[in-house]
């Protein structure tokens, strides 16, 4: 029984919570800029370049072909058009954290730099003057 209560409690934990939470948001941020990437970025520059596919770029290193017995061999390639993309999904999901941070950093230093109210006599203070004026009576 105190196991389960041990987990409970360590999935319950805020931190866990969080987490888990920013797991989630940031695995569909990714897909958002992957889409991003490769159905509004990319087509673009492939125009600009002559019409070129990125996913569709490879270096064949042997062609497809068929056995004796007329069974289909894939062509082996290596295909650095997909990796190019991946690159750029990378350097796009950097460059948006990145200004998310910078942003968040900015916004904590004002906060910081914000001037603390100014404080009254401390309880001791207050203690002490009721004391001196007791005296004085």
């Amino acid at each position: 029984m105190g196991f389960f209560k041990d987990f409970k409690a360590f999935l319950l934990k805020g931190d866990i919570v969080n987490l888990a939470t920013a797991v989630i948001v940031g695995g569909a941020f990714g897909k958002i800029v992957t889409s991003f990437t490769k159905d509004v970025l990319m087509p673009p520059i492939g125009l600009a370049l002559g019409g070129v596919d990125f996913t569709e770029l490879k270096l064949v290193l042997k062609e497809a072909t068929t056995n004796a017995a007329g069974e289909a061999i894939e062509a082996v390639s290596i295909n650095y058009g997909s990796f190019v993309q991946t690159v750029l999904d990378f350097i796009i999901i950097g460059f948006c954290i990145f200004m998310v941070l910078k942003a968040y950093e900015k916004s904590k230093k004002k906060e910081e730099e914000k001037p603390a109210a100014p404080k009254g006599p401390s309880q001791e203070e207050l203690l002490t003057e009721i004391r001196d004026l007791l005296k004085k009576q």
